[in-house]
């Protein structure tokens, strides 16, 4: 009974100590880096990619090459894209040009990088700008554009960093 109960006493020691052990090999104890974990990227990768994608759709939508500017977007945005792109009110729409547009601003938003814009669209001899804010988020592994809609952020002061959104 009592060769028992030192193993025992063993075995409850060598439980405590284990925890102990592997933290010192790093397993367990340590957090991961957020910027690797799967579904997170680094804020540089993030707004480098968001500047991308939007820039790509602002250049289909100057050249009205439809295909492309669709291919910019999530894919639960490509339905709705589709029914209206051509529109009277469409981004594609045959009745305008877009003769000039621009990325003024990348910052974090609450769903993901917003990408504020400035475009112009002349329709005869008249132009007009507005601000547009296109929300980019990752899905899987790529890139998208999951939003757009009027608005957008006041640029950062030269110098600044932008401040993050929400």
């Amino acid at each position: 009974m009592r060769a028992t109960r030192g193993r025992l006493a063993a075995g409850a020691v060598l439980l405590g100590i284990l925890p102990l052990a592997l933290l010192g090999c790093g397993i367990g104890g340590e957090k991961a880096d957020p910027a690797t974990e799967p579904g997170r990227a680094p804020a540089e990768e993030a707004a480098g990619k968001s500047r991308e994608r939007v820039q790509a759709y602002l250049d289909a939508m100057t050249a009205k090459d439809v295909a492309a500017g669709r291919s910019q977007l999530c894919a639960t945005l490509q339905e709705a894209f589709d029914a209206a792109a051509t529109g009277p009110n469409g981004d594609f729409a045959d009745h305008f040009t877009v003769p000039q547009a621009e990325i003024v601003d990348v910052r974090p938003g609450p769903r993901g990088q917003e990408v504020s814009t400035s475009v112009s669209v002349a329709a005869g001899s008249r132009t007009i700008t507005r601000p547009l804010l296109f929300t980019v988020t990752r899905d899987g592994a790529d890139w998208c554009i999951a939003a757009e809609a009027p608005g957008g952020n006041t640029p950062a002061p030269s110098g600044a960093a932008s401040p993050p959104a929400g």
